[in-house]
């Protein structure tokens, strides 16, 4: 079965893609990206972008895939409600009119799987950091245990929302790594760990109020360096308690430069292997849906349609493993 191809449809928040993936490579991508014109992503309207385009983006990666498809994977969650609805409704579409099996993925999961496609890496302890989420999984007993994880807010939106307040536009991150850059000192903000869980909340409320007696590529450096702490540190400790000899790094936020340099010198410590696909798979795409979508259909699983209705709050863990 080793010609199997699949189209997956990724379209959880603002970015809305597709792609065609074989056991090998990925084939074909199209993608089109929502941009708020002011503040953070708005659901009803990144969802009518994703409604506006997702023929075209569908005919297109079709088009340039030149072959035909085995199965139709979508995120079925989580993600933002409107905008989950509008691409597993064209899912449903695509499979019915082509009669071939639809699958409805995990989206967190599909980070994972990407990254372990895409480097060496084969049984890693998970740093999974994007906007909406940031969780520490290892995959333990069938299924991927979630060892540690945000008690409010995602990092990514942690760092959005902060940078929104001191008029930096969207997306606030890659702002917040360049001005750290310039930074002369660190100032003490709240590290907040409890047990294997952290909270960026209050981290963020306090960089809020640093910032207006402190210059902004200081307190960015102190955020970045504050929050990506306590992110190793729960890292390391599921390392530890499950004695795996991996780290992967998954998620957008996995794209900034100092988070992987501190996960990098933990691993050293550590005597163990780091992890980080390319660029393109660390962010929401098409070919992570889509790669997941191949091992669940050579496990012999599909989505029925009745079964196929979107969970803005899928975790995870309520998944069981059935390719591993």
């Amino acid at each position: 079965m080793s010609d199997i191809t699949v189209l997956g449809l990724e379209g959880t928040a603002w970015n809305l893609s597709a792609a065609i993936v074989d056991e090998k490579d990925v084939i074909a991508e199209t993608t089109a990206t929502y941009m708020p014109a002011s503040g953070g992503i708005h659901p009803r309207e990144a969802a009518q972008h994703h409604a506006n385009h997702i023929a075209r983006v569908i005919r297109e990666t079709l088009k340039k895939g030149g072959r035909d498809i085995d199965a139709v994977a979508f995120s079925q969650g989580p993600g933002l409600g409107p905008c989950l609805r509008t691409v597993a409704t064209a899912a449903r579409a695509l499979a019915l009119s082509l009669a071939i099996p639809l699958i409805g993925v995990n989206h967190c999961i599909a980070h994972i799987e990407v990254g372990r496609w895409k480097t060496s890496a084969s049984d890693p302890v998970t740093l999974y950091v994007s906007g909406a989420n940031s969780q520490v999984l290892a995959y333990r007993a069938g299924r991927y245990r979630v060892f540690g994880e945000t008690l409010d807010i995602g990092i990514g939106n942690a760092l959005d929302k902060f940078a929104r307040s001191v008029g930096l536009p969207h997306p606030g991150g890659p702002k917040v790594e360049e001005l750290a850059k310039q930074a002369a000192r660190y100032i003490p903000i709240p590290y907040v760990v409890k047990g294997m869980d952290f909270s960026f909340s209050g981290l963020t409320t306090a960089a809020q109020e640093s910032v207006k007696k402190n210059s902004l590529p200081d307190v960015c450096h102190s955020f970045q360096e504050t929050a990506f702490a306590m992110l190793v540190e729960v890292t390391e400790r599921a390392v530890a308690h499950t004695g795996k000899n991996e780290v992967l790094l998954a998620g957008g936020v996995g794209a900034n430069a100092r988070l992987r340099e501190m996960l990098g010198f933990m691993c050293q410590d550590r005597g163990i292997e780091f992890y980080v696909p390319e660029k393109r798979f660390m962010g929401d795409n098409g070919a992570m849906i889509a790669y997941l979508g191949l091992l669940m259909y050579r496990a012999g699983y599909s989505t029925a349609i009745s079964d196929s209705g979107v969970n803005p709050n899928y975790r995870p863990d309520d998944v069981e493993v059935v390719w591993l």
